[in-house]
C-alpha cells in the first residue's frame, strides 16, 4: 500500500483546522458579545492579552518542538488549540475568557513553529518554499469554506449553531493532530545551552524578524481597516467589504505558489520583498485616492488596491518563507520559527490600534506614511539579511572546528542521520 507523502498530509493537516478557523473567524465575535454577553471593548482586550501571551509563548514552544521532536509536540499543541476552541464554550465570564483566550493563541503560536519545523525535517529545502506557498493557498480556501459554514451560523442566530461553530473548529484540530502523527518523525536535538534569551541572543535574525513584522502590519487591512475605511472616509457601498475579502482570498489561492515559484535563495528572497515593498506602496497611495469620492469611483478605486495590496502580501510572503528558514541553523528550526512567527502574533496585538489611528483618523497622509514605512522595511531586509547570512557562515565554520553536538536521526531514533536539514545559507514556511 503506497504512503501518502508528507506534503500531502501537511496540506491535509492545514486545510483541515483552517476551515474550522474560518468558521471561528467568522462568529466568534458575536458569540462572545451576543452569547456570552461580554462587552465589545472587552473581548477585544482580552483578545489583545491572548495574543500578547501567544507572542511570548512561540519561541520557547519552538524551542521545546526541536528537544522534544517537532512531530510529537505538533500534535500536542494541536489537540491543546482544539481543548481550548472547545473551552470557550464553557466561558460565562471575562477572567475565564481571558483566560482560555491566552491559551488558544500560545497553543496556536506554538503549533506554528513546530509546523515549520516538522516541515524543515521532512521536505528537501529547494522544495520549502514552494511547498509553503502551497500551504497557504489551502488555507486561504480552507478559510473560505469555512466563512461559509460560520455564515450560515450568522443567518441561524442561535446559541446552538455558535456552538456548532465552536465543535467543528475543536473537531478540525483533533482531525489536524491525527494527520500530523502520520507524518515520519523527525529529529530531537540536544543543543548546547544558550542561555534564556535562546534566539533572541542572535541579533542579526531578530533584526530579520522584527523588520518582517513591519511588513506584517498589514494583516488587519482587510478585516479592520478596510472596513472602517470604507463605511467612514468613502462614499463606496458596505458590502464592498465582503467583495474585496473574496476577491483577496481568491487572488492568494490562485496565485501564491506561482508568486513563489522563482523565489529561490537569499537574492532571490530580498529582491522579492523590494519589489513587493514597492507593490504595496502603490496600494497604500490607491486607497488614499478613495477617500471623499464618489460610490461609483470609489468602488473601483478600491478594487484596485485591493488587487495591489494581495499582489504585495504574496510576495512578502514568499520572501520572509525563504528567508526564516535560510537564516536559522540547523537543529533549532523550531525555536527560531518561533522567533519568525512572533511577528504575526504583535502585528495581530498592535497592528489594529497603529492602523485604525494611523489610517482612517488621520486619513490618507497616514496611507502614505505606511507605504514610506512598508518600503524601508522592504528595502532593509537586503543588508539585514546578508549580515545573519555572514553570521551563521562564521558560526558553521566554528562548529566544523570543535564539533557539533546534536542527535541524528529521526525523533527517537539513534541509527542513520536524517538527511533533511535546514537549508544552508543562499539556497532556497505557514501555518
Amino acid at each position: 500500500m503506497t504512503k501518502t507523502p508528507p506534503q500531502r498530509l501537511l496540506a491535509l493537516a492545514q486545510l483541515s483546522n483552517s476551515v474550522g478557523d474560518g468558521a471561528y473567524y467568522t462568529t466568534s465575535a458575536l458569540y462572545f458579545t451576543q452569547v456570552v454577553g461580554l462587552a465589545p471593548a472587552r473581548v477585544g482586550l482580552g483578545l489583545t492579552i491572548g495574543w500578547a501571551a501567544g507572542s511570548l509563548a512561540g519561541l520557547p514552544l519552538g524551542r521545546l518542538a526541536d528537544r522534544r521532536g517537532p512531530r510529537g509536540t505538533a500534535v500536542l499543541l494541536a489537540l491543546a488549540t482544539g481543548a481550548a476552541v472547545a473551552s470557550f464554550t464553557l466561558v460565562r465570564g471575562f477572567v475565564p475568557f481571558v483566560l482560555v483566550a491566552c491559551a488558544y493563541a500560545a497553543a496556536q503560536s506554538g503549533l506554528a513553529a513546530a509546523r515549520q519545523a516538522l516541515l524543515a525535517g521532512l521536505v528537501p529545502a529547494g522544495e520549502r518554499t514552494g511547498l509553503l506557498a502551497r500551504l497557504q493557498s489551502t488555507l486561504n480556501a480552507g478559510l473560505a469554506v469555512g466563512a461559509g459554514l460560520g455564515g450560515l451560523a450568522l443567518h441561524a442566530g442561535t446559541r446552538a449553531a455558535y456552538l456548532a461553530v465552536f465543535a467543528v473548529d475543536a473537531a478540525s484540530f483533533l482531525v489536524c493532530a491525527l494527520l500530523l502523527l502520520a507524518l515520519p518523525r523527525v529529529a530531537s536535538v540536544r543543543a548546547r545551552p544558550r542561555g534564556g534569551l535562546g534566539a533572541l541572543r542572535d541579533r542579526p535574525y531578530a533584526v530579520v524578524a522584527l523588520l518582517n513584522t513591519v511588513l506584517l502590519l498589514r494583516l488587519p487591512l482587510l478585516s479592520l481597516v478596510l472596513p472602517l475605511w470604507i463605511t467612514e472616509r468613502t462614499g463606496a457601498p458596505a458590502w464592498l467589504v465582503s467583495a474585496l475579502f473574496v476577491l483577496n482570498t481568491a487572488a492568494v489561492t490562485v496565485f501564491q505558489v506561482r508568486v513563489a515559484r522563482g523565489v529561490t535563495g537569499l537574492a532571490g528572497a530580498t529582491h522579492v520583498l523590494r519589489r513587493a515593498g514597492w507593490v504595496m506602496c502603490a496600494a497604500c497611495a490607491v486607497f488614499a485616492l478613495s477617500a471623499g469620492t464618489s460610490a461609483r469611483v470609489a468602488a473601483g478605486v478600491l478594487v484596485v488596491g485591493a488587487m495591489l495590496q494581495a499582489a504585495a502580501e504574496m510576495g512578502q510572503s514568499a520572501g520572509s518563507w525563504q528567508l526564516s528558514f535560510d537564516l536559522a541553523p540547523a537543529g533549532r528550526v523550531g525555536e527560531y520559527q518561533g522567533l519568525f512567527g512572533t511577528g504575526v502574533t504583535v502585528a495581530r496585538t498592535l497592528g489594529p490600534l497603529l492602523l485604525t489611528a494611523l489610517l482612517v483618523e488621520w486619513g490618507p497622509p497616514g496611507w502614505l506614511l505606511l507605504a514610506g514605512l512598508t518600503l524601508t522595511a522592504s528595502y532593509a531586509m537586503g543588508p539585514a539579511a546578508r549580515r545573519a547570512a555572514a553570521g551563521r557562515k562564521g558560526d558553521a565554520g566554528r562548529e566544523g572546528d570543535t564539533g557539533r553536538e546534536g542527535d541524528t536521526g529521526r525523533e527517537g531514533d539513534t541509527g542513520e542521520p536524517h538527511t533533511a536539514r535546514s537549508a544552508p545559507v543562499g539556497g532556497p514556511s505557514p501555518t
